[in-house]
């Protein structure tokens, strides 16, 4: 079972895209798909649903195409994830209240909900800014000074 599916997977390394032209002008669907190595259509549908999810702006025209809807420090990877699949869960006991009949006897379910609040909370720090070549380079000096 995979965590981060195939789709999200093309939405994250397209957000990267965008997030490395950051400022720039827009960039073509087309050119998206070319660079993430993401076929053309589902490029599209993927930029569709982030722009629906306000995680980027669609222009149209001749310059047009797609860029952030804000900076990419200010967009993180559980964004993505979640506007692309939904909520990750490890179970679908983590669901909701009434998941399972078991909850209140179950010994699993709470390492589970510790290591999904981890999970989450790790996904949700990682910004977009840290996936492009100038975030990590900074990350890289962050940790030299340490």
């Amino acid at each position: 079972m995979d965590i981060v599916r195939r789709n999200t997977d093309y939405a994250l390394r397209a957000m990267a895209n965008l997030a490395e032209h950051y400022g720039n002008e827009a960039v073509s669907a087309r050119e998206l798909a070319q660079r993430g190595d993401i076929p053309y259509q589902l490029a599209c549908k993927i930029l569709q649903r982030l722009n629906k999810a306000g995680l980027v702006k669609s222009l149209m025209g001749a310059k047009g195409g797609f860029r952030l809807s804000k900076e990419p420090s200010k967009i993180s990877v559980l964004q993505v994830i979640e506007t692309i699949q939904g909520p990750v869960r490890l179970n679908r006991c983590l669901l909701s209240k009434d998941g399972c009949q078991r909850q209140r006897s179950c010994p699993v379910k709470p390492k589970l909900a510790k290591l999904q609040k981890s999970l989450s909370f790790d996904l949700d720090s990682i910004t977009l800014d840290e996936l492009t070549k100038k975030g990590r380079a900074k990350a890289k000096n962050v940790r030299r000074k340490r």
